[in-house]
């Protein structure tokens, strides 16, 4: 069935799959249960899924978060269709293949913005008329909600009927998506960081690493906080424990909108998210197995999208919180957000739409993050082979850094490529933290872009007063234009395979350093 709705603006075509519906189910609701639910709801429309072209790997993710697809019976399609309660269901939604060809998930939930001049009272009567129930105000940007559709609209519904309305500048369906982590485990291990320090050993290149110990010579990044966003982390790992900031915090399944826990006991595990933090700042000198780029700095750690499915609302809140607190806590005040922000998720095919929503949060950690100096995002580029990194909009957005990952040879290693890779940094078979309080290799471009992250904090520490934009001059400037015989560079210093070069410490650093006023 052809569906529409609007986002940033467009009005997109997308697809409901027909006769198939998704059911959220209590995490904790035991497998007999699950299964008596499903038939007495229908059948399962797993095979279906498969079928419209999703993966085994999405379809695990959204089994592991609960959901299941399902064939309603007679009895039950008209409840699914008039939006009546099912019972022992948390929520229910319709299965959109989208234009990239991923599916979302869509229930009555979506994000909408309206005019700033509004007053309050004129808001509050706007959301009424429209019969949309708020959930949750974003306190990121002016009149930007949260809300459930009047039953039995769904979100997709809402989204067309409130276009016409002048009052609001976008109302977007806030599909739960699968949003992996962009890595690819090897299985090797290495006896040693050969980011930090390449020795040329196991087929290595000598000197092809980011050029580290010289800036250690200057600082370990003392007084600077980088903001980790990941499904979960290891936050008791003893390289990792000490770093841990009070801010960091995690996004738990709530009804309507995530529910924002500050502290550490509710961030669940996740090897991958350790695996990240370890690479910016797991601790130095306490006899542990390794380090971080950066092992004085601390760490904010923020756990969303627990089971790699969620919306991007969620997620936008949490570069927002990570810009500043307040927006999720209001008593810690403003302006003591993070100086860094780094972000390894996204699916690895490179199409990925970006919701108006998100757009804001990255706007809004740009203009007012580090009290108006503007927040550093890195963000790891798609692990596909040569993909277009312009068909992933949150990674080639304008304020955000795109980091793509090199080997130990200074190499590329056929991540995403285009005008918008703006660093490499080592990537592949790299050693950091995993949960358990261990140690391994693993390759992505998900641990190049909190390598690099942990760099620029180096060069952040010796100049905290540099902005947004000069600290990322100062990580292009610095960069060193590896890649070996053949591989060009344009008159900007710019290739598409490399951006401005593979990061280097050292050179970050004493630049950074020589622009203290």
């Amino acid at each position: 069935m052809s569906r529409q709705y609007y986002q940033r603006g467009h009005l997109v075509e997308a697809e409901e799959l027909d006769d198939v519906v998704a059911v959220k189910i209590s995490a904790d609701t035991p497998g007999r249960v699950a299964a008596e639910m499903e038939a007495d709801l229908g059948s399962s429309a797993r095979g279906e899924i498969r079928e419209s072209g999703v993966d085994d790997e999405t379809a695990d993710a959204f089994a592991r978060a609960s959901w299941m697809f399902v064939r309603p019976n007679p009895r039950t399609r008209e409840a699914f269709t008039t939006g009546a309660e099912i019972p022992r269901a948390e929520a229910t939604g319709k299965v959109i293949r989208r234009p990239n060809g991923r599916i979302g998930i869509a229930t009555d939930a979506l994000t909408v913005r309206l005019e700033p001049a509004l007053s309050e009272e004129e808001v509050e009567r706007e959301l009424e008329a429209a019969g949309l129930t708020v959930v949750n105000q974003l306190l990121f940007a002016t009149h930007l909600y949260e809300v459930r559709a009047p039953a039995p609209q769904d979100a997709l519904a809402a989204s067309v009927e409130l276009h016409d309305n002048d009052r609001f500048i976008f109302a977007e369906p806030s599909f739960i998506e699968h949003v992996p982590a962009r890595f690819r485990p090897t299985g090797a291990r290495y006896p040693q960081q050969w980011q930090w320090r390449n020795a040329g050993s196991n087929g290595g290149t000598v000197d092809a690493d980011v050029h580290i110990e010289p800036a250690w010579d200057r600082t370990f990044g003392a007084g600077i906080r980088v903001a980790v966003i990941d499904n979960g982390f290891d936050a008791q790992h003893p390289d990792l424990a000490a770093a841990v900031d009070p801010l960091s915090g995690s996004y738990a399944d709530g009804v309507g909108s995530a529910v924002f826990g500050q502290g550490t006991s509710g961030i669940p595990d996740s090897g991958h998210g350790t695996f990240c933090a370890g690479m910016v700042g797991a601790r130095h000198n306490n006899g542990a197995g390794g380090t971080g780029a950066a092992p004085e700095c601390t760490l904010i750690l923020l756990a969303c999208l627990p089971d790699q499915v969620g919306t991007q609302t969620t997620l936008a809140r949490a570069v927002a919180y990570a810009t500043d607190p307040a927006t999720e806590v209001p008593d810690i005040g403003p302006g003591n957000g993070a100086d860094i922000l780094v972000s390894s998720l996204g699916p690895n095919g490179a199409d990925w739409d970006l919701t108006s929503t998100l757009d804001l949060a990255l706007d809004f950690a740009a203009t007012n993050g580090r009290r108006g100096k503007g927040l550093p995002i890195f963000w790891a580029a798609s692990n596909g082979r040569n993909v277009d990194i312009g068909k992933d909009e949150v990674v080639s957005h304008p304020d955000v850094i795109a980091v793509v990952r090199s080997t130990n040879q200074d190499r590329e290693d056929n991540a995403a490529r285009g005008p918008d890779v703006e660093l490499i940094a080592p990537g592949v078979n790299v050693l950091s933290t995993t949960s358990g309080g261990g140690y391994s290799t693993n390759t992505g471009t998900s641990f190049a872009a909190p390598c690099a992250a942990g760099c620029a904090a180096l060069a952040l520490s010796v100049n905290p007063h540099l902005t947004r934009d000069q600290l990322r001059q100062v990580m292009h400037q610095s960069a060193d234009k590896v890649g070996g015989p053949g591989v060009q560079y344009d008159t900007v210093g710019h290739n598409d395979d490399y951006g401005f070069g593979r990061v280097n410490a050292s050179q970050a650093v004493t630049l950074a350093d020589g622009m203290r006023p």
